[in-house]
């Protein structure tokens, strides 16, 4: 049998206008101007700028009406009048200026390599081989894959029987176009490739030597097995070091590399140091001046007072209405996140002061995002999503708010001190240790606990990989 029964529940639900306001706080300035001007463009009941008092329509009316009686009525004369010479897209001049804006149009780093095949004597096959190694280069300048399966590709794709003795003889062929290194198989390959194509000289033959037959103690930097395998002085070994240093271990990135697109930023915040007061300000594109259309307001205050309403009228009320209510809660929600963004940036600023007025990076204190949360009383998402997507410009440069928080640890005296400025400690002592003799994790662990800051060694390795500062056998220099 069918019952009925009656139960009480108590649920958290947003509200449109709750996700609205989030959708708005989490987007940068850029992001917040074209969803402005998209709210604008569906909503006509939405304006931008200072709202015209009554006073001011009224001066623009009287204006509209002395230019109504200086009009002259041959402006308005119908277009069939226009005589047709008038109309005709070629009635110029031959002096006039051509108009045509010139366009270039460069070749791909593909098609300058293929346009080079044709300045080397292939047959018809090779020629086919030869274009698909280039089609093979990836955007660095190398070919990642194995010859065996370049063979296997060139016969199931393009029906070319061939093998792998022949598609090398060939790559020799593809290895030798322009930039220097293209088409090599690995970094070795590639920075030999390139040594060879330059004149010879006794350090450039050496590096060769060394490159083709001690790769891997090369990059480790065992300078010293290095000096006493091809029993060489440390002044030659330098001179090779100073050569393989020129060479580019990317080739395909000096043609690639030019297309790449610059992302702009646009910082939301400002903090400038006035009097020794720092001084925060919001960027203007972030608050915009909105106002309801009072035309919209008009019209239905028009609609209303008819008494007699036609179901058209209705329908136009129930549209202006929905308009109205959508202009009024995206004004809100824009108030709201303004209040939000500085309210947010004003926590930080205060809790970082010390920083703001000196820019320096060992007096940035620990911060989380439940700290800032707390002080201004707001959730901890609502903080995240500004930390994440914001910048603020300080007397130090453009910075990502994100940047100002860090996790804290104890120092000697029991003090909590932010990892930020572990880091910069770390990263200074590295700057200054001897490049021939450089420190490794154990030791630097050793000198930051004489500064009084007791990590291990394994979060020192950790904190110089967030640095992307490599091993010390790695940072040695002869």
């Amino acid at each position: 049998m069918l019952k009925q029964h009656l139960n009480f529940k108590l649920s958290q639900k947003l509200s449109p206008q709750q996700i609205q306001l989030m959708k708005l706080i989490q987007l940068p300035t850029q992001a917040f101007e074209q969803k402005l001007k998209e709210e604008i463009d569906e909503n006509p009941a939405l304006e931008t700028g200072k709202e015209k008092s009554e006073e001011d329509m009224y001066s623009n009316e009287e204006e509209y009406d002395n230019k109504d009686k200086d009009l002259d009525i041959e402006v308005y004369i119908s277009d069939d009048e226009i005589p047709n010479y008038k109309t005709q897209a070629n009635n110029y001049s031959v002096d006039d200026e051509d108009k045509h804006i010139p366009y270039a149009a460069g070749k791909s780093f593909h098609q300058h390599l293929k346009s080079q095949l044709n300045t080397f004597r292939l047959s018809e096959k090779e020629k086919q081989i030869a274009e698909f190694l280039v089609g093979s280069i990836d955007d660095s300048g190398y070919i990642r894959r194995e010859i065996e399966d370049i063979v296997d590709d060139l016969a199931f794709t393009e029906n070319i029987m061939t093998d792998e003795k022949e598609v090398e003889e060939v790559l020799k062929i593809v290895q030798k176009l322009e930039p220097a290194g293209v088409g090599a198989r690995s970094l070795e390959e590639c920075l030999i490739i390139q040594l060879k194509q330059k004149r010879e000289k006794p350090a450039r033959t050496l590096a060769i030597k060394i490159l083709e037959t001690a790769f891997d103690q090369f990059a480790k930097k065992h300078y010293k097995k290095l000096i006493q395998k091809f029993n060489i002085t440390e002044e030659q070994l330098k001179e090779v070091i100073t050569e393989i240093a020129k060479l580019n271990p990317k080739p395909g990135g000096a043609i690639v590399g030019n297309t790449k697109i610059v992302e702009q930023i646009v910082p939301d915040f400002s903090i400038r140091i006035v009097e020794d007061q720092l001084e925060l300000t919001l960027n203007s594109r972030n608050a915009p001046e909105l106002h309801i259309s009072s035309e919209y307001n008009n019209m239905l205050k028009g609609y209303s007072a008819s008494k007699n309403k036609t179901k058209s009228q209705k329908d136009a009320v129930f549209f202006i209405k929905q308009k109205l209510d959508a202009a009024k809660w995206f004004i809100d929600a824009v108030k709201q996140r303004q209040e939000t963004l500085y309210k947010t940036m004003h926590a930080i600023m205060t809790h970082q002061k010390e920083y703001f007025l000196t820019g320096d990076e060992t007096k940035l204190k620990p911060m989380i995002l439940k700290d800032i949360a707390d002080k201004i009383n707001m959730d901890v998402s609502t903080v995240s999503r500004v930390a994440n997507s914001k910048y603020v410009e300080t007397p130090y440069g453009t910075k990502l708010i994100k940047f100002f928080f860090s996790e804290s640890m104890k120092n000697d005296q029991g003090e909590d001190i932010s990892t930020k400025e572990i880091k910069k400690i770390l990263q200074n002592v590295i700057a200054d240790e001897d490049k021939k003799k450089p420190l490794t994790d154990e030791k630097l662990s050793k000198i930051l606990k004489e500064k009084g800051y007791l990590i291990a060694r394994r979060t020192v390795a950790k904190y110089r990989e967030q640095l992307n500062i490599p091993v010390a056998r790695l940072r040695k220099v002869i």
